[in-house]
């Protein structure tokens, strides 16, 4: 093996991204701002697909992708990663299902809805390979992180109106460009006489999940300011209102999903930050307490009454369609979206649906997609020295749990928001890997070229 070097010129071939140019990062940050801040019912008008802002800018991030491959100049980075080989491993399933279903006959509607979930598949692989290798070393996926917290704590403060004043800000968000796929629902739901808010995403379960996949970034971001002496209230506000908003989903989904992450955390942490972090959590569920107690009796509720809960007996009624189902089609699925409401049950359980829609091959893709990224994130976490990249790759690690968890309890995919900040995160963990590795190189091979020829 010879290796050679090329001044300008980064590890793998790729070269460095220019200070002050746009780049993966760049690209990743307007679709965390579109993907959260835009309600996610609105799309785009005069298009043939139902396509939100996000969706195009994650489209447009995959055909750049695509296009940065061919050259060594735009500062991509090139070369094995597991979180690059399993967003492949996705994708190839996803094509397989779609090449299998649309092979024969179809009904046209299945098949504008296979087309369509066909396009979103690209769209979420493209968003992920655009973090994994567009978005170079600490500081530019630091800038990712912090857009996606500042997000959550603006749809935060969405969902509080919403549940405090009954007041919907997502009106006010309503561009001319844009249109609602389904007018009449709201963004409001009730629960045990209480409103169960979705702030801008599709429904009250999505919002808590995400802001259950967003609090512990925003704790990153505190720790890590205070660890280095940096203003760090910004942060835990941006924690606490994040935190709030998770409560106002009065979601199952969303306390199981923190419950996975939190023990990830502790498992992770030194007792000194459990007990600070217990003592936290411990004031903050009295705050919640004082001033709006029925909150936390209904949260409780959701779990106090399993046995005779209706919702998870309506989730559980329809096992028998679904193992008939999956039968006729096991390995490769009948087609992606194809399963969908009115026409069929729907199925509260990702990978029930995913075994229905892509088969056991394409369910198989989806948890490893997950696994691998947690699995690198941890990676990451293993080989820095540095306590705050240690800390972020735990974080994580941590974060990636809750679509594992989440995809029990809901249709995840079905829902932009969660599904996209998923594909985000998958990504985040391929990129943190590659900064810890490109960090741990020689000081000569990270400022000059590193072009590697296999003889």
């Amino acid at each position: 093996m010879a290796t050679g070097s090329v001044a300008g010129i980064g590890p793998l071939g790729a070269r460095s991204p220019l200070a002050g140019r746009a780049d993966g990062a760049t690209v990743a940050a307007v679709f965390a701002l579109a993907l959260l801040v835009v309600p996610a019912r609105l799309v785009l008008k005069y298009l043939p697909l139902s396509l939100t802002p996000a969706n195009v800018v994650s489209l447009a991030a995959a055909l750049l992708w695509l296009c940065a491959q061919f050259t060594l100049t735009l500062g991509v980075a090139k070369g094995r990663n597991p979180v690059r080989t399993a967003l492949f491993a996705y994708f190839t399933a996803m094509l397989a299902t779609y090449g299998f279903s649309t092979w024969g006959y179809m009904d046209s509607d299945e098949l504008n809805l296979t087309d369509h979930a066909f396009v979103l598949a690209i769209a979420s692989v493209g968003i992920g390979l655009t973090m994994c290798d567009g978005v170079r070393g600490f500081r530019r996926l630091d800038f990712v992180i912090k857009t996606l917290v500042v997000g959550g704590a603006i749809i935060s403060v969405i969902g509080a109106f919403q549940f405090v004043l009954h007041w919907d800000l997502t009106r006010f968000l309503e561009l001319p460009i844009l249109r609602y796929t389904s007018e009449g629902d709201s963004f409001v739901l009730e629960r045990a006489d209480l409103r169960r808010v979705a702030a801008t995403t599709g429904h009250p379960i999505e919002f808590g999940v995400t802001t259950a996949m967003l609090l512990p970034l925003a704790v990153h971001l505190a720790t890590k300011a205070r660890m280095r002496a940096e203003p760090s209230l910004r942060w835990w506000a941006c924690a606490l209102l994040i935190g709030l908003g998770l409560m106002f989903s009065v979601s199952r989904s969303a306390m199981l999903s923190l419950g996975a992450v939190g023990l990830v955390l502790f498992l992770g942490w030194q007792a000194r930050r459990r007990l600070g972090a217990a003592a936290v959590a411990g004031g903050f569920l009295v705050v919640i307490w004082v001033t709006v107690p029925e909150l936390l009796g209904a949260i409780f509720g959701l779990f106090s009454n399993l046995s005779n809960d209706e919702s998870i007996q309506y989730r559980t009624h329809d096992y028998a369609v679904a193992a008939q189902e999956i039968g006729r089609h096991f390995w490769l699925g009948r087609g992606l979206g194809t399963w969908y409401a009115p026409k069929h049950q729907i199925f509260d359980n990702q990978y029930i649906l995913s075994m229905v829609e892509t088969g056991l091959v394409g369910t198989l893709a989806f948890a490893a997609l997950f696994v691998v990224a947690f699995c690198t994130a941890l990676r990451a976490r293993h080989l820095s020295a540095d306590p705050g990249t240690r800390d972020l790759g735990l974080t994580v690690a941590a974060c990636l749990v809750v679509p594992l968890v989440g995809s029990f309890t809901f249709d995840l995919l079905s829902f932009a928001t969660v599904t996209g900040l998923s594909f985000v995160l998958v990504g985040a963990a391929g990129a943190l890997l590659r900064a810890v590795k490109e960090d741990q190189l020689a000081p000569s091979q990270r400022s000059g070229p590193t072009i590697e020829v296999t003889r």
